[in-house]
């Protein structure tokens, strides 16, 4: 994000603070604007990025059976109100060729795909899309639940409530026994 970025923000959020009817001068408040931007700097840090770049291929034996990174924490901002939502995401892919990604490029992955304002059925559908394009893999899944704010903090109102979507690309759509170790060894079943 470039300075002239943070301004804008900073600006923008001087005006909220005033329109919600606080003093944006007041001494716990007077650094807000400056503390809002450096944060969305971190949180909206893949804004724009069409792509993930970030990440080795490694070869291994041709017939490796599935890799699964499961429990991945995450955070992203809901594109509809900017209220935070996070979780947990599950990703499998069963390698072609011998080609895999290294293990810790998996939550990178999921970082690139929600540090942007999102939903969360989109993110699945990045993070699968990716890994897909990357690899080539024989097959992958994605699966991510979440607590979204935008439902506890606001509109019905209901704490503790989680969201649940998943993505499944070849081999773990056509073949069920693979889609269904996936799911049990995400606790899903």
């Amino acid at each position: 994000m470039i300075e002239k970025d943070k301004t804008k923000i900073e600006n923008a959020v001087h005006n909220i603070i005033e329109a919600i009817g606080d003093d944006p001068k007041r001494t716990s408040i007077q650094k807000t604007p400056a503390r809002v931007a450096s944060a969305y700097e971190e949180i909206f840090a893949e804004t724009g990025k069409q792509h993930f770049e970030d990440y080795k291929i490694f070869n291994v034996a041709e017939n490796a059976g599935m890799v699964l990174v499961q429990d991945i924490p995450f955070y992203s901002m809901c594109e509809h109100h900017l209220l935070p939502f996070f979780g947990t995401v599950n990703v499998a892919y069963v390698p072609q060729n011998g080609k895999i990604i290294g293990l810790s490029k998996i939550p990178r992955l999921v970082d690139f795909a929600a540090r942007r304002p999102s939903v969360q059925e989109n993110i699945t559908v990045m993070i699968a899309d990716e890994l897909q394009r990357i690899l080539k893999p024989k097959g992958v899944a994605v699966s991510i639940s979440a607590r979204h704010m935008c439902m506890e903090m606001r509109g019905i109102n209901k704490s503790g409530l989680f969201t649940y979507t998943n993505k499944f690309l070849g081999n773990f759509s056509e073949d069920h026994e693979l889609k269904n170790e996936f799911l049990q060894q995400t606790h899903q079943r």
